[in-house]
């Protein structure tokens, strides 16, 4: 199936609500109980990022470091997965959810993937690859992902590598106001992931002209939703899925 015919039946006209790295108002972000939770407050989707281990393995953090979310310290590199899954990615958040491991995105798939569709930013700051959109474009593939999933990334050349991997998975591409790495000629991607503060009617019809589906980041005044909602935004990605479902009268 063709990508962007992928993201319409995604849709199907509808304003989609992404968990923003699960419901991680909720539950420490990026975790399976955060992506669980997200799917019982009736969200859409989640959205979570990727990263490579030092053993060739595909796990769900946002830093590149662990050092913010776990009880350890150092670069997901340079880690295996082995010394990733010792750590505690909860107790940060709360004690109630200490021991609650880092995640591999097999797991996620795993869990919660027939359930929930999963936009996948890949976390990638070099114009070189490292290997890891293969590595994700093998596990769609694995587990039939395919048109359930939007591969994201506010690095244009990780999802150009992407494309020319697997070519019927929807692409995004992340953009923020203080970031933004010009796409390459000939990169055309399917949605446009702007920072919701950036929109309005203009920017819209902006980025509208360049990609047919726009998904903002993070939403999570109801107000806010709404007015993007009727602006035509197609995807609101939010730390709160219940309050923004219900802003919407979901």
């Amino acid at each position: 199936m063709d990508a962007k015919v992928t993201l319409e039946n995604m849709y199907g006209g509808r304003t989609l609500v992404f968990g923003h790295r699960g419901a991680s108002a909720y539950a420490p972000m990026n975790t399976i109980p955060a992506f669980e939770l997200a799917r019982q407050q009736g969200a859409d989707g989640i959205e979570l990022d990727v990263h490579r281990t030092k053993d060739e393995h595909v796990v769900v953090l946002h830093d590149f470091s662990v050092d913010a979310t776990t009880n350890g310290t150092g670069d997901i590199s340079h880690m295996t997965l082995s010394q990733l899954k010792s750590l505690d990615a909860g107790s940060w958040f709360d004690a109630s959810f200490a021991n609650t491991p880092i995640p591999t995105l097999e797991e996620v798939f795993l869990a919660v993937g027939r359930s929930l569709f999963i936009n996948i930013e890949i976390k990638s700051r070099t114009i070189e690859s490292d290997g890891l959109e293969a590595m994700v474009a093998n596990l769609i593939q694995k587990y039939g992902m395919q048109d359930r999933v939007i591969v994201s990334s506010f690095n244009p050349y990780a999802i150009m590598r992407f494309r020319g991997i697997i070519a019927n998975v929807p692409i995004a591409f992340l953009t923020a106001p203080d970031f933004h790495i010009p796409p390459p000629d000939g990169l055309v991607y399917e949605a446009s992931h702007p920072y919701e503060g950036s929109l309005n009617e203009t920017t819209i019809s902006e980025y509208r002209a360049v990609a047919p589906i726009i998904n903002t980041w993070t939403v999570n005044d109801a107000d806010r939703a709404v007015e993007l909602a009727k602006m035509g935004v197609n995807g609101i990605i939010t730390d709160n899925p219940s309050a923004i479902l219900q802003a919407l009268g979901r």
